[in-house]
C-alpha cells in the first residue's frame, strides 16, 4: 500500500479521486472486517484487553490487522487501475499485444457492466418517477416499486447485449486479419520502467513468502 498503490496513485494523478474512493468505501469495509476478526477470532492467549465477553489477543489483533491489510490492498489496486486505465484504451493495446479479441472482450465487459447498469437504473427511475411512480415514501411502497423497475433494467440489458454482439460482427469482431486502429495508445519510458520494477516486486515478494515460510 504504502510502496507501490498511493504512490502510483500520485504519479497517475488520480491521488484525490483515489483519496476520496479509499476513505469512503475500502477503508470502511477493511475497518469493518478488522473489528469482527479481532473481536471474534478466538486465536492466541496473549490477551491485550477484554470487553464483556469478548477477548482481544495478540494473535487476533495481527490476524486481524494481516487479512484487513489483505483486503485493503486488493480493492485498493483495483480502484487504481479503474481510475487511470479507460476500458477502451485496455482493450485496444490488449489486442494490439497480441491477445484475442474474445477475451478482450470478456475483460472489458466485466469491467464495465457495473457502471452501464448503474447509469441504466438511474435513468429508468427518474423515467418512472416521470410517470408518477413513488420511489420515495416507506418501505412497502418502495418494494412494490421494484417491479416497474427492475423489468425494464433486465429487459433493456438483454436487448443491449444483442445489440452489441450485432455491432462487433458488423465491425469484424472475429476477422482473423490483423486490425488497425485510429488511437494509437502510448507506451513511454516511464510505463515501461514501472511495468519491470512492479514485477521484479512481484518476484520478490514470492521469493521471500517461499523464503519465510
Amino acid at each position: 500500500m504504502l510502496i507501490v498503490i498511493i504512490p502510483l496513485s500520485f504519479v497517475g494523478k488520480v491521488n484525490r479521486e483515489f483519496f476520496r474512493a479509499f476513505l469512503r468505501l475500502i477503508l470502511p469495509a477493511a475497518s469493518f472486517l478488522f473489528f469482527m476478526q479481532a473481536f471474534f477470532q478466538p486465536v492466541g492467549g496473549t490477551v491485550i484487553f477484554k470487553i464483556w465477553f469478548l477477548d482481544i489477543t495478540k494473535e487476533s489483533l495481527l490476524f486481524a490487522f494481516r487479512n484487513a491489510m489483505r483486503i485493503a490492498v486488493m480493492v485498493s489496486s483495483f480502484t487504481l487501475f479503474l481510475l487511470t486505465t479507460h476500458p477502451s484504451e485496455l482493450m485496444s493495446d490488449l489486442t494490439r499485444r497480441g491477445l484475442p479479441g474474445q477475451f478482450a472482450y470478456v475483460i472489458i465487459s466485466t469491467l464495465q457492466i457495473l457502471p452501464q447498469m448503474q447509469a441504466k437504473a438511474q435513468t429508468i427511475i427518474a423515467a418512472q418517477r416521470s410517470r408518477g411512480l413513488d420511489t420515495q415514501s416507506s418501505f412497502l411502497r418502495r418494494m412494490g416499486s421494484l417491479g416497474p423497475l427492475v423489468g425494464p433494467l433486465v429487459f433493456g440489458s438483454l436487448v443491449e447485449v444483442e445489440e452489441r454482439a450485432i455491432a462487433i460482427e458488423a465491425r469484424g469482431f472475429t476477422s482473423t486479419q490483423i486490425k488497425t486502429s485510429l488511437y494509437e495508445i502510448s507506451d513511454t519510458s516511464l510505463d515501461r520502467t514501472i511495468r519491470w520494477i512492479l514485477i521484479l516486486l512481484v518476484i520478490i515478494t514470492l521469493l521471500l513468502k517461499l523464503w519465510l515460510s
